[in-house]
């Protein structure tokens, strides 16, 4: 039997023949502050630095639709991310960043289709055409239904959302990601390495299925789909993941969709060391866990990577502490020798059988899921939700009980706690950003906005792609909460 090559179907040893030597993964580094005007600063700071990708992330209000000056938005308003209620919050955190030269990771799903037409029309503005834009949107709702939280609409509406977002790109940004498929969240909230696998590309089944039925071209629009994973602490076996990842997703794009285009059978992913392996004990030895799962994502063969910082359990990242994040990845491109070989651990017998074990233990799950009708349906009754946690449960035991150690937390603690410098919070920035949202809203033609929401609800009622209205509605400067509150009156909210 011919051994498996890198490049070659199913891909279990890489996507491409040279992988690294001839083109390094793209190193991001995720942020996102109490305003645009400090998010743009750490951009800049992280190019300089040789950041060659940027990630956004907004802050809750804008994950789930509301502008900074709502009720709702009250004591949340820059917390964990960059608030985006108009297009100037936008213009102003990209301000004096080439948007056709630099990549951009966009972390949001409920409001995606709003936020990457936000997006759009700030490169307009900037003089670039759409077809030299690079870069992700999330845009994973089903995830969100099931493992994190910041979802809107039910999940009908939902989908349909997604689906235009992927039409909308697959006409008119062709090097645009239109959807990252992710099981980072779903590792995040507890679930097993093999149910990371599996929940995450039986989410990627029913994108597909979706976008079928709307009249699309899985060849095409395979091209553009990418996924999110998360790298933990079991080197080995998150080695083996990955590998298992590109043979399992192939697979489903031949077998099951009858995809014959090579570059849509190929699971290109970004990776992101795992948030929850941190601890705000002894912080130090997160910079030896964030090595630990870089290595296992370069050795995988990730196509982008973020990597935490040593400080993330207790703040937004200082500075010092992204800086030394973003050096982790730049020692492992090039002092390591690592680049030079593509798949290093194919071959192993413990790696390849680990593969095998992982790609049939996922295929196993999607069975079950398909079993209940399908992703969508596993996720309403519960049973998706239910799994992760049960496996949270389970793992949270292990360390309860000392069979999993997790050094400086059940052993090896200090007697005294440390004393780290943290992030500090400009409070006053949140003030700032309401006070000028309401100043915005004042200037305006309120009666154009008026209008094109008006339209936007007329769009929502039909089956037309819903993203050129609301490019109209930002260029009528219609703010995100007001786009999305006339999605809300025609689709309503999803209750759980």
């Amino acid at each position: 039997m011919k051994k498996e090559q890198p490049g070659n179907f199913p891909y279990t040893r890489g996507l491409y023949p040279e992988m690294y030597s001839s083109r390094l993964w793209t190193m991001r580094q995720y942020a996102g502050f109490t305003s645009a005007k400090e998010s743009n600063k750490r951009f800049k700071y992280l190019l300089d630095n040789g950041v060659m990708g940027l990630s956004v992330a907004f802050d809750l209000p804008t994950q789930i639709g509301y502008d900074s000056d709502h009720p709702m938005s009250q004591g949340e308003v820059g917390r964990v991310g960059v608030p985006i209620s108009i297009l100037d919050n936008l213009e102003l955190l990209f301000a004096d960043i080439p948007l056709d030269k630099v990549s951009t990771s966009m972390t949001i799903n409920s409001t995606a289709a709003i936020l990457l037409s936000f997006y759009i029309v700030t490169a307009e503005n900037k003089g670039i055409s759409l077809n030299n834009l690079r870069g992700t949107i999330q845009n994973d709702i089903l995830k969100e239904f099931a493992a994190r939280g910041t979802y809107i609409y039910p999940p009908k509406d939902s989908m349909r959302l997604v689906t235009d977002v992927l039409e909308f790109c697959d006409q008119n940004l062709p090097k645009w990601n239109p959807i990252s498929i992710s099981g980072y969240h779903i590792r995040e909230a507890g679930s097993t390495i093999e149910q990371e696998l599996a929940f995450t590309f039986a989410n990627g089944i029913a994108y597909i299925d979706s976008a079928i039925k709307n009249g699309l071209d899985a060849n095409r629009i395979g091209k553009q789909i990418s996924f999110f994973f998360n790298s933990h602490n079991g080197f080995i076996e998150e080695i083996a993941k990955f590998r298992a990842a590109r043979k399992i997703w192939a697979t489903i794009m031949k077998d099951r969709f009858g995809v014959t285009n090579e570059k849509a059978m190929m699971c290109r992913f970004h990776t992101q060391t795992g948030g929850s392996t941190l601890t705000s004990e002894q912080t130090d030895n997160n910079v030896v866990r964030t090595t630990i799962q870089a290595l296992s994502a370069v050795l995988g063969g990730t196509q982008s990577l973020h990597t935490n910082s040593r400080d993330e359990a207790l703040s937004l990242p200082t500075d010092e502490s992204v800086k030394l994040a973003l050096r982790t990845q730049q020692i492992i491109a090039h002092e390591t020798n690592i680049i030079n070989h593509p798949d290093p651990f194919g071959g192993s017998y413990l790696v390849e059988e680990l593969t095998e074990k992982l790609v049939a233990k996922t295929f196993l799950i999607i069975d079950e899921i398909d079993s209940m009708g399908g992703s969508i349906s596993a996720i309403e009754n519960g049973w998706i939700e239910n799994e992760i946690s049960r496996s949270a449960y389970e793992y949270q035991k292990s360390v309860d009980n000392k069979k999993q150690i997790v050094v400086g937390v059940n052993k090896y603690k200090n007697e005294t706690p440390e004393k780290i410098n943290t992030f500090d919070i400009d409070l006053d920035s949140a003030d700032q950003q309401i006070e000028s949202l309401k100043i915005y809203k004042n200037n305006r033609d309120n009666n154009s906005v008026s209008t094109r929401l008006s339209e936007l609800k007329n769009l929502a009622k039909s089956d037309k792609n819903i993203m050129p209205g609301l490019i109209k509605c930002i260029q009528s400067q219609c703010t995100l909460g007001e786009m999305s509150d006339a999605l809300r009156e025609i689709f309503g909210d999803h209750e759980q």
